[in-house]
Protein backbone atom coordinates (compact mmCIF):
# COMPACT_ATOMS: atom_id res chain seq x y z
CA UNK A 1 0.00 0.00 0.00
CA UNK A 2 1.06 3.87 -0.64
CA UNK A 3 2.13 5.43 1.90
CA UNK A 4 -0.45 7.88 2.69
CA UNK A 5 1.42 10.93 4.19
CA UNK A 6 3.36 10.90 0.85
CA UNK A 7 0.02 11.43 -1.06
CA UNK A 8 -0.16 15.28 -1.66
CA UNK A 9 -4.37 15.62 -0.42
CA UNK A 10 -6.07 17.60 1.76
CA UNK A 11 -7.69 15.90 4.64
CA UNK A 12 -10.75 16.57 3.01
CA UNK A 13 -9.94 15.22 -0.14
CA UNK A 14 -9.01 11.96 1.37
CA UNK A 15 -12.45 12.15 3.17
CA UNK A 16 -14.27 13.12 -0.38
CA UNK A 17 -12.09 9.86 -1.74
CA UNK A 18 -13.48 7.43 0.45
CA UNK A 19 -17.15 8.70 0.87
CA UNK A 20 -17.00 8.67 -3.09
CA UNK A 21 -16.00 4.57 -2.72
CA UNK A 22 -18.94 4.33 -0.26
CA UNK A 23 -21.25 6.20 -2.53
CA UNK A 24 -20.47 3.80 -5.49
CA UNK A 25 -21.22 0.23 -3.15
CA UNK A 26 -23.91 1.34 -1.63
CA UNK A 27 -25.56 2.41 -4.99
CA UNK A 28 -24.75 -0.45 -6.73
CA UNK A 29 -26.31 -2.71 -3.65
CA UNK A 30 -29.46 -0.57 -3.93
CA UNK A 31 -29.52 -1.49 -7.86
CA UNK A 32 -28.55 -5.19 -7.65
CA UNK A 33 -31.70 -4.99 -5.00
CA UNK A 34 -33.84 -3.29 -7.55
CA UNK A 35 -33.16 -5.50 -10.30
CA UNK A 36 -33.80 -8.40 -7.80
CA UNK A 37 -37.04 -7.11 -7.44
CA UNK A 38 -38.09 -6.21 -11.40
CA UNK A 39 -38.04 -3.00 -10.97
CA UNK A 40 -34.80 -2.62 -13.33
CA UNK A 41 -34.95 -4.35 -16.78
CA UNK A 42 -32.71 -5.82 -19.25
CA UNK A 43 -29.22 -6.34 -17.17
CA UNK A 44 -26.65 -4.72 -15.58
CA UNK A 45 -22.62 -4.98 -15.05
CA UNK A 46 -21.72 -4.15 -11.47
CA UNK A 47 -18.27 -2.51 -9.88
CA UNK A 48 -18.68 -3.48 -6.44
CA UNK A 49 -15.05 -4.70 -5.15
CA UNK A 50 -13.63 -2.09 -7.90
CA UNK A 51 -14.48 1.51 -6.53
CA UNK A 52 -10.73 2.30 -5.64
CA UNK A 53 -10.55 2.63 -9.70
CA UNK A 54 -13.05 4.84 -10.71
CA UNK A 55 -12.28 7.39 -7.24
CA UNK A 56 -8.60 7.06 -7.36
CA UNK A 57 -8.72 7.98 -11.41
CA UNK A 58 -11.13 11.03 -10.79
CA UNK A 59 -9.72 12.19 -8.25
CA UNK A 60 -6.54 13.43 -10.19
CA UNK A 61 -8.80 14.92 -12.65
CA UNK A 62 -10.63 18.57 -13.07
CA UNK A 63 -14.18 19.01 -14.31
CA UNK A 64 -13.17 20.14 -17.15
CA UNK A 65 -11.18 16.68 -18.10
CA UNK A 66 -13.38 14.14 -19.30
CA UNK A 67 -13.59 10.50 -19.20
CA UNK A 68 -15.38 7.57 -21.71
CA UNK A 69 -16.76 4.96 -19.96
CA UNK A 70 -17.97 0.96 -20.76
CA UNK A 71 -21.09 -1.20 -19.59
CA UNK A 72 -19.42 -1.37 -16.06
CA UNK A 73 -19.71 2.38 -16.19
CA UNK A 74 -21.73 3.47 -12.72
CA UNK A 75 -18.58 3.93 -10.98
CA UNK A 76 -17.02 5.78 -12.73
CA UNK A 77 -20.06 8.11 -13.64
CA UNK A 78 -19.99 8.95 -9.68
CA UNK A 79 -16.64 9.31 -9.09
CA UNK A 80 -16.75 12.18 -11.82
CA UNK A 81 -19.59 14.25 -10.07
CA UNK A 82 -22.61 12.70 -12.11
CA UNK A 83 -25.98 12.83 -9.52
CA UNK A 84 -27.36 9.49 -8.68
CA UNK A 85 -30.51 11.21 -8.73
CA UNK A 86 -31.19 11.38 -12.07
CA UNK A 87 -28.82 8.03 -12.75
CA UNK A 88 -30.94 6.10 -10.60
CA UNK A 89 -34.03 6.97 -12.60
CA UNK A 90 -32.43 6.25 -15.56
CA UNK A 91 -31.77 2.92 -14.60
CA UNK A 92 -35.80 2.77 -13.71
CA UNK A 93 -36.14 4.08 -16.94
CA UNK A 94 -37.62 6.64 -16.31
CA UNK A 95 -37.92 10.56 -18.48
CA UNK A 96 -35.70 12.10 -15.41
CA UNK A 97 -32.83 10.28 -15.92
CA UNK A 98 -29.49 10.95 -17.48
CA UNK A 99 -30.54 9.96 -21.16
CA UNK A 100 -34.60 10.25 -20.64
CA UNK A 101 -34.67 6.68 -20.13
CA UNK A 102 -34.04 5.54 -23.25
CA UNK A 103 -30.40 4.79 -22.11
CA UNK A 104 -30.77 2.77 -18.86
CA UNK A 105 -27.57 1.20 -17.24
CA UNK A 106 -24.92 1.24 -19.88
CA UNK A 107 -25.51 4.46 -21.22
CA UNK A 108 -25.34 6.96 -19.03
CA UNK A 109 -23.72 10.58 -19.55
CA UNK A 110 -23.43 13.74 -17.94
CA UNK A 111 -21.46 16.35 -20.42
CA UNK A 112 -21.33 19.17 -17.79
CA UNK A 113 -19.30 17.20 -15.54
CA UNK A 114 -17.05 16.02 -18.63
CA UNK A 115 -18.71 12.38 -18.60
CA UNK A 116 -18.91 11.56 -22.11
CA UNK A 117 -20.41 8.43 -21.29
CA UNK A 118 -20.70 5.01 -21.05
CA UNK A 119 -20.93 2.18 -24.07
CA UNK A 120 -22.42 -1.02 -24.32
CA UNK A 121 -19.62 -2.02 -27.15
CA UNK A 122 -16.80 -3.59 -25.45
CA UNK A 123 -14.03 -1.11 -26.65
CA UNK A 124 -15.92 1.40 -28.77
CA UNK A 125 -15.07 3.92 -26.00
CA UNK A 126 -11.37 4.04 -26.86
CA UNK A 127 -11.89 5.75 -30.04
CA UNK A 128 -14.23 8.12 -28.91
CA UNK A 129 -12.04 9.43 -26.17
CA UNK A 130 -9.38 9.48 -28.59
CA UNK A 131 -11.83 11.96 -30.45
CA UNK A 132 -11.89 14.20 -27.76
CA UNK A 133 -8.44 14.34 -27.03
CA UNK A 134 -8.02 15.33 -30.68
CA UNK A 135 -10.58 18.24 -30.00
CA UNK A 136 -8.31 19.39 -26.59
CA UNK A 137 -5.15 19.29 -28.68
CA UNK A 138 -6.57 21.06 -32.38
CA UNK A 139 -8.31 23.47 -30.46
CA UNK A 140 -5.83 24.44 -27.80
CA UNK A 141 -8.24 23.33 -25.05
CA UNK A 142 -6.02 22.07 -22.30
CA UNK A 143 -8.25 19.34 -21.05
CA UNK A 144 -7.49 15.51 -20.66
CA UNK A 145 -9.14 12.50 -21.38
CA UNK A 146 -9.19 9.30 -19.63
CA UNK A 147 -10.33 6.38 -21.02
CA UNK A 148 -11.82 3.19 -18.66
CA UNK A 149 -12.28 0.12 -20.36
CA UNK A 150 -11.72 -3.70 -19.08
CA UNK A 151 -8.97 -6.31 -19.82
CA UNK A 152 -11.26 -8.16 -22.02
CA UNK A 153 -11.41 -4.89 -24.32
CA UNK A 154 -7.66 -4.99 -24.35
CA UNK A 155 -7.45 -7.62 -27.13
CA UNK A 156 -10.40 -5.19 -29.47
CA UNK A 157 -9.47 -3.83 -32.98
CA UNK A 158 -10.31 -0.39 -31.52
CA UNK A 159 -8.18 -0.96 -28.36
CA UNK A 160 -5.01 -0.76 -30.87
CA UNK A 161 -6.18 1.24 -33.29
CA UNK A 162 -6.84 4.06 -30.63
CA UNK A 163 -3.63 3.85 -28.89
CA UNK A 164 -1.49 3.69 -32.21
CA UNK A 165 -3.57 6.79 -33.48
CA UNK A 166 -3.07 8.79 -29.85
CA UNK A 167 0.59 8.00 -29.70
CA UNK A 168 1.52 8.99 -33.35
CA UNK A 169 -0.35 12.39 -32.21
CA UNK A 170 1.36 12.64 -29.15
CA UNK A 171 -2.75 12.79 -27.49
CA UNK A 172 -3.69 14.49 -24.16
CA UNK A 173 -5.55 10.51 -23.39
CA UNK A 174 -4.70 8.31 -20.65
CA UNK A 175 -5.93 4.24 -21.54
CA UNK A 176 -7.05 2.86 -18.50
CA UNK A 177 -7.74 -0.78 -18.51
CA UNK A 178 -9.28 -2.23 -15.31
CA UNK A 179 -8.41 -5.50 -15.14
CA UNK A 180 -10.26 -7.61 -12.48
CA UNK A 181 -8.77 -10.56 -14.15
CA UNK A 182 -11.76 -12.72 -15.43
CA UNK A 183 -14.40 -11.73 -18.52
CA UNK A 184 -17.73 -13.94 -18.92
CA UNK A 185 -16.50 -16.80 -19.85
CA UNK A 186 -12.86 -17.59 -18.21
CA UNK A 187 -9.00 -16.08 -16.70
CA UNK A 188 -7.63 -12.94 -18.51
CA UNK A 189 -4.44 -15.59 -18.59
CA UNK A 190 -6.20 -17.44 -21.06
CA UNK A 191 -6.71 -15.29 -23.46
CA UNK A 192 -3.88 -13.08 -23.56
CA UNK A 193 0.00 -14.10 -23.86
CA UNK A 194 1.80 -11.30 -21.97
CA UNK A 195 1.89 -10.58 -18.32
CA UNK A 196 0.82 -7.52 -17.84
CA UNK A 197 -1.74 -5.57 -20.49
CA UNK A 198 0.65 -3.03 -19.81
CA UNK A 199 3.25 -4.21 -21.25
CA UNK A 200 1.49 -3.63 -25.15
CA UNK A 201 2.04 -0.01 -24.61
CA UNK A 202 5.57 -0.61 -25.82
CA UNK A 203 4.47 -1.97 -29.25
CA UNK A 204 2.94 1.87 -29.78
CA UNK A 205 5.93 4.37 -28.05
CA UNK A 206 4.04 4.89 -25.18
CA UNK A 207 4.40 4.45 -21.11
CA UNK A 208 2.30 1.90 -19.74
CA UNK A 209 2.34 0.77 -15.43
CA UNK A 210 0.69 -1.89 -13.77
CA UNK A 211 -0.66 -1.11 -10.40
CA UNK A 212 -2.41 -2.00 -7.56
CA UNK A 213 -6.26 -0.92 -8.16
CA UNK A 214 -7.34 -1.89 -5.23
CA UNK A 215 -5.07 0.94 -3.87
CA UNK A 216 -7.23 4.37 -4.14
CA UNK A 217 -4.02 6.56 -3.07
CA UNK A 218 -1.89 4.30 -5.97
CA UNK A 219 -4.06 4.91 -8.68
CA UNK A 220 -4.63 8.26 -7.86
CA UNK A 221 -0.77 8.66 -8.02
CA UNK A 222 0.12 7.07 -11.39
CA UNK A 223 -3.14 8.85 -13.19
CA UNK A 224 -1.71 12.49 -11.59
CA UNK A 225 1.64 11.55 -13.12
CA UNK A 226 -0.50 10.41 -16.84
CA UNK A 227 -2.40 13.70 -16.44
CA UNK A 228 0.83 15.89 -15.72
CA UNK A 229 2.58 13.84 -18.38
CA UNK A 230 -0.18 14.80 -20.89
CA UNK A 231 -1.04 18.34 -20.54
CA UNK A 232 2.89 18.54 -20.93
CA UNK A 233 2.14 17.68 -25.06
CA UNK A 234 3.94 14.51 -23.93
CA UNK A 235 1.29 11.95 -25.36
CA UNK A 236 -1.14 9.00 -24.28
CA UNK A 237 -0.33 6.86 -21.23
CA UNK A 238 -1.60 3.05 -20.46
CA UNK A 239 -2.55 1.99 -16.95
CA UNK A 240 -3.39 -1.24 -15.84
CA UNK A 241 -5.00 -1.37 -12.44
CA UNK A 242 -5.31 -4.97 -11.60
CA UNK A 243 -8.56 -4.87 -9.44
CA UNK A 244 -11.22 -7.75 -8.85
CA UNK A 245 -15.05 -7.38 -9.62
CA UNK A 246 -17.21 -9.28 -6.11
CA UNK A 247 -19.95 -9.97 -8.47
CA UNK A 248 -20.43 -11.88 -11.55
CA UNK A 249 -19.66 -10.19 -15.38
CA UNK A 250 -23.32 -9.05 -15.37
CA UNK A 251 -26.61 -10.59 -14.10
CA UNK A 252 -26.93 -13.97 -15.74
CA UNK A 253 -22.93 -14.55 -14.93
CA UNK A 254 -23.08 -17.68 -12.36
CA UNK A 255 -19.27 -17.00 -12.30
CA UNK A 256 -18.25 -20.64 -12.53
CA UNK A 257 -14.96 -19.90 -14.33
CA UNK A 258 -13.92 -18.91 -10.35
CA UNK A 259 -13.92 -20.66 -6.88
CA UNK A 260 -15.69 -19.15 -3.54
CA UNK A 261 -12.40 -19.63 -1.84
CA UNK A 262 -10.68 -17.02 -4.15
CA UNK A 263 -13.69 -14.80 -4.36
CA UNK A 264 -13.62 -14.80 -0.07
CA UNK A 265 -10.30 -14.10 0.31
CA UNK A 266 -10.56 -10.86 -2.25
CA UNK A 267 -13.49 -9.70 0.24
CA UNK A 268 -11.48 -10.12 3.02
CA UNK A 269 -8.16 -9.40 2.63
CA UNK A 270 -8.19 -6.69 -0.77
CA UNK A 271 -11.36 -4.76 -0.12
CA UNK A 272 -10.16 -1.38 -1.42
CA UNK A 273 -13.13 0.13 0.94
CA UNK A 274 -11.40 -1.35 3.79
CA UNK A 275 -8.05 -0.80 3.16
CA UNK A 276 -8.58 2.79 3.01
CA UNK A 277 -10.52 2.95 5.77
CA UNK A 278 -7.73 1.93 7.84
CA UNK A 279 -5.44 3.83 5.90
CA UNK A 280 -7.33 7.11 7.23
CA UNK A 281 -8.07 6.09 10.83
CA UNK A 282 -4.41 5.16 11.61
CA UNK A 283 -3.33 8.51 10.11
CA UNK A 284 -5.70 10.02 11.78
CA UNK A 285 -7.74 11.64 9.67
CA UNK A 286 -11.31 10.28 10.14
CA UNK A 287 -12.56 8.03 13.01
CA UNK A 288 -14.51 4.93 12.96
CA UNK A 289 -17.42 7.28 14.33
CA UNK A 290 -17.10 9.39 11.13
CA UNK A 291 -16.67 6.22 8.97
CA UNK A 292 -20.18 5.01 10.20
CA UNK A 293 -21.67 8.90 9.66
CA UNK A 294 -20.97 8.25 6.24
CA UNK A 295 -22.76 4.97 6.06
CA UNK A 296 -26.20 6.60 7.19
CA UNK A 297 -25.67 9.80 5.01
CA UNK A 298 -25.19 7.72 2.34
CA UNK A 299 -28.32 5.70 2.72
CA UNK A 300 -30.31 8.39 3.27
CA UNK A 301 -29.05 9.46 -0.21
CA UNK A 302 -29.76 6.34 -2.16
CA UNK A 303 -33.16 6.24 -0.34
CA UNK A 304 -34.19 9.98 -1.59
CA UNK A 305 -32.81 8.32 -5.03
CA UNK A 306 -34.96 5.86 -5.61
CA UNK A 307 -37.75 7.84 -4.12
CA UNK A 308 -37.08 10.34 -7.38
CA UNK A 309 -36.68 7.36 -9.60
CA UNK A 310 -39.94 6.02 -8.46
CA UNK A 311 -42.07 8.91 -8.71
CA UNK A 312 -40.60 10.50 -11.80
CA UNK A 313 -42.51 9.53 -15.13
CA UNK A 314 -42.00 7.17 -17.49
CA UNK A 315 -41.01 8.72 -21.04
CA UNK A 316 -44.72 9.57 -22.85
CA UNK A 317 -44.72 7.70 -26.11
CA UNK A 318 -44.83 10.87 -28.30
CA UNK A 319 -41.20 10.98 -27.73
CA UNK A 320 -40.20 7.69 -28.97
CA UNK A 321 -38.69 9.22 -31.96
CA UNK A 322 -36.88 11.94 -30.32
CA UNK A 323 -33.19 12.25 -29.55
CA UNK A 324 -32.80 8.90 -31.64
CA UNK A 325 -29.49 9.03 -34.81
CA UNK A 326 -31.37 7.57 -38.22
Amino acid sequence: MVDIREINYSQDEFKKMLYDMMLIRSFEERVEKLFQQGKIHGTMHLCIGQEATAVGACAALTNEDKITSNHRGHGHSIAKGTEINGMMAELLGKETGYCKGKGGSMHISDFNIGNLGANGIVAAGLPLGVGAAMTSKMKDLGYVVVCFFGDGASNEGAFHEAINLASVWKLPVIFFCENNLYGMSGSIKEMVNVKNISERAKAYGIPGYTINGNDVLEVAGETHKAVERAKKGEGPTLIEAQTYRWKGHSKSDARKYRTREEEKEWRKLKDPISLFKDQLIQGEFITDDLFDEYATQIEKRIDEAVEFAENSNEPSEDTLMKDIYL
